[in-house]
């Protein structure tokens, strides 16, 4: 498993990624919204979201939507990012930073930008549960005690 960023003659704008790739992918030329909801698991809705969110570009073909390679490999970039706890305007900086052809130190320094601020915020929250857990068991035991002194009386 390395981070690599994500690319290929048919993807524009892929975002650093761990790759996970078994290499069993065979490219298609199009998809449909079903298939790719079916493939990834996710609902028709939340597809049409990230084309709103302009994270996907479909082209139309009078009311139907054709995704291209480049959309279905930002679907997956998307829903990494998202499993990894980014916002969508997150992902979507980070999938619009990259150029084929150019630099690709900018974006990630800011991929490992965003990987530490979030880091940060889930050891906050992870510190806050530990201190609530804590403050449970000292009700609890308090709770036990005059349970235990009700008894006896």
């Amino acid at each position: 498993m390395f981070f690599r960023i994500a690319a290929s003659p048919c993807v524009a704008n892929p975002i650093v990624t761990t790759e996970f790739s078994n290499g069993d992918e065979k490219e298609r030329s199009e998809y449909s919204i079903s298939e790719l909801a079916r493939e990834f698991d996710v609902t028709p809705r939340a597809i049409r979201f990230y084309e709103d969110q302009g994270l996907l570009a479909p082209r139309r073909a009078g009311q139907r939507r054709i995704y291209a390679p480049r959309d279905r490999t930002r679907l997956k970039l998307t829903l990494r990012g998202k499993r990894l706890g980014l916002t969508l305007s997150e992902i979507k900086e980070l999938v619009e930073m990259y150029e084929p052809g150019r630099d690709e130190r900018p974006q990630l320094e800011r991929f490992l930008a965003v990987l530490a601020q979030h880091k940060e915020a889930l050891a906050q929250q992870r510190g806050d549960i530990e201190a609530q857990l804590a403050e449970i068991a000292t009700f609890e035991k308090r709770i036990r005690q005059r349970l235990g002194a009700q008894k006896r009386s």
